[in-house]
């Protein structure tokens, strides 16, 4: 996800160096006609890192570019998320870290912090103060529970455990 016009313009310059690597590989007849299969993956590497970054491209100009007289919507798969919302959020509504710090009260440097380690370390009520200040809404809000997945990580845990119980033993 690109997070600030540094980021913007940095990708911007690696899609033109993507864009020149494909075609002189393309070019590269020699290549295609030594090993098909290791220029085609290489290719093919190349072309999903060209894909993705067009993609997040696209992502911020229309972030950068939106009418504020307008709700925008911003998709989220999981709660796991929810720190790029906030960031697509602040980004669109053209505000700078420094001016969501002063309506929150706090210092710019913690914005920057949470931003740049997406909201990892922030507490419940931070995100929720965040979420607040920048008009970020659920919708519609559909929660699912995976109960197998909830299965599998007891399982994990279990034999995690018993794992670390044997070391300790081990040890003692």
């Amino acid at each position: 996800m690109i997070k600030d016009e540094l980021e913007y313009e940095v990708s911007k310059e690696w899609v033109e160096k993507f864009n020149k690597t494909l075609a002189a590989m393309e070019r590269d007849e020699e290549a295609k006609r030594k090993d098909f299969l290791k220029w085609d993956a290489g290719r093919s590497a190349i072309q999903c890192h060209l894909d993705q970054l067009h993609d997040e491209i696209a992502e911020y100009e229309r972030l950068i570019n939106c009418d504020k007289s307008e709700p925008i919507e911003i998709v989220v798969e999981n709660l796991n998320k929810l720190p790029d919302v906030l960031i697509k959020a602040r980004i669109s509504a053209k505000m700078s870290e420094k001016e969501l710090a002063q309506m929150l009260g706090i210092e710019e440097q913690r914005i920057k912090e949470h931003e740049a380690k997406n909201y990892r370390y922030a507490s419940f009520v931070e995100l929720l103060d965040i979420s607040f200040a920048l008009g970020v809404e659920f919708k519609t809000a559909v929660m699912q529970v995976d109960f197998e997945q909830i299965e599998e990580l007891k399982e994990s845990a279990k034999k995690w455990h018993e794992q670390r119980i044997k070391r300790a033993s081990k040890v003692s």
